[in-house]
């Protein structure tokens, strides 16, 4: 239960992150700051969005159409960040089809460096406690 649950904060602290980066790096992509619970809300929607999207879309592409799998990493977040946009009180805008593209490209790349980097840190301190 422990594991399910770091991972589970894991997969929300990247999704922050991914969306952090975007609004930094990228003009069209922005969060609004102002309004704290529209960017916990925009990264709790993308993070659930993500998770049951991806291996939904990698079962139907294996059955359908084998050769796209390599892009359902790209496809999910772009529809995540579609929905995330779409509902009214999440905390994040996208302005016009650059933003669109190289937004989903920054937070697909962000959102997998950290879902591949901060596991090994947070594993280190727990087998380091319990042998404490």
């Amino acid at each position: 239960m422990i594991t399910f649950l770091i991972r589970a904060a894991i997969f929300v602290v990247s999704a922050a992150l991914g969306l952090i980066a975007a609004d930094l790096i990228l003009p069209g992509f922005y969060l609004h700051w102002n309004d704290w619970w529209g960017f916990v809300l925009a990264v709790v929607i993308f993070a659930v969005l993500q998770s049951v999207l991806a291996p939904w879309l990698f079962k139907i592409t294996r059955r359908h159409a084998n050769a796209l799998i390599g892009g359902i990493g790209l496809v999910s977040t772009f529809v995540a960040l579609l929905i995330a946009v779409v509902v009214p009180r999440a905390g994040i805008g996208i302005d016009g089809p650059v933003a669109w593209i190289i937004g989903t490209l920054i937070v697909w790349l962000v959102t997998a460096l950290a879902t591949w980097l901060l596991p090994p840190l947070f594993i280190k301190k727990r087998v380091a406690d319990r042998r404490s």
